[in-house]
């Protein structure tokens, strides 16, 4: 564990070089846990533990020790400064936190910052059903890089459902497609089914029906499988180039 560390804020971008101006490329959450590369006063350069991706955060807001317990279920989850007093911020889904104190309906996690039981699960809670979590970034806008409920890209939604789980997947489409051994050969889709094109993918929640973070529609959205297809190859002349299914 010895340089192991873990992200303690809301969540943050990650950037492809050390300045807001450059572009993010994923997002770490709360409770993550990642290795530093290098540092300075300003930015350091991260490895995150999970998939082993690289990039760039702010110099501040971690810590070297985390052991959490419980982690986020819902959407979002509210923080309190009290057991009763809401504030503006929030946990995304999938963040990991310890407990200092709880009773019946509130677990504190930080000094002053409480969340309800309700919208956690033990850390080794499984959710097997990976409609529910798709389905609950309903609406969500697209946005490049984001995983959150503030913003969230087409593999960031799929990997999503890994990270709750501990399982391990990669962060983008291109790497995604490489790890998928599978490639299912069929007319007729199913329940599960992840379709792939060249820098997208989405995934079947029956034989009809997809979900995906969709950059032209600028938000996460069921639509017709057949149609997306034939919309991406109209719009950008690509087919799919794999098929592969959900881990369950």
């Amino acid at each position: 564990m010895k340089n192991n560390f873990f992200y303690k804020s809301q969540f943050s971008n990650i950037y492809k070089r050390p300045s807001k101006l450059s572009e993010v490329t994923s997002q770490i959450l709360y409770g993550e846990r990642f290795k530093i590369l290098s540092k300075n006063k300003d930015w350091i350069k991260i490895k995150s533990s999970f998939d082993n991706y690289i990039g760039y955060i702010k110099n501040e807001k971690y810590v070297n020790k985390h052991n959490p317990s419980h982690k986020v279920y819902s959407f979002k989850a509210t923080i309190f400064d009290k057991q009763n007093k809401k504030t503006k911020k929030f946990l995304p889904f999938a963040s990991k936190i310890s407990i200092i104190k709880k009773n019946k309906k509130f677990l504190e996690f930080e000094n002053n910052k409480w969340l309800k039981i309700s919208d956690l699960k033990k850390i080794d809670h499984e959710e097997k059903n990976f409609i529910n979590i798709f389905k609950s970034f309903l609406k969500t806008k697209y946005m490049w890089g984001g995983k959150t409920y503030n913003g969230i890209d087409c593999s960031a939604l799929l990997q999503l459902y890994y990270y709750y789980n501990n399982w391990f997947y990669p962060r983008d489409t291109k790497d995604q497609i490489k790890y998928s051994k599978k490639n299912i050969k069929r007319k007729i889709f199913k329940r599960g089914d992840v379709i792939f094109w060249k820098g997208h993918v989405a995934v079947c929640i029956n034989s009809k029906e997809l979900i995906h973070a969709y950059g032209p529609e600028n938000k996460v959205l069921v639509m017709s499988i057949i149609k997306v297809i034939n919309r991406i190859k109209k719009t950008a002349n690509l087919t799919v180039k794999k098929i592969s299914s959900v881990k369950d």
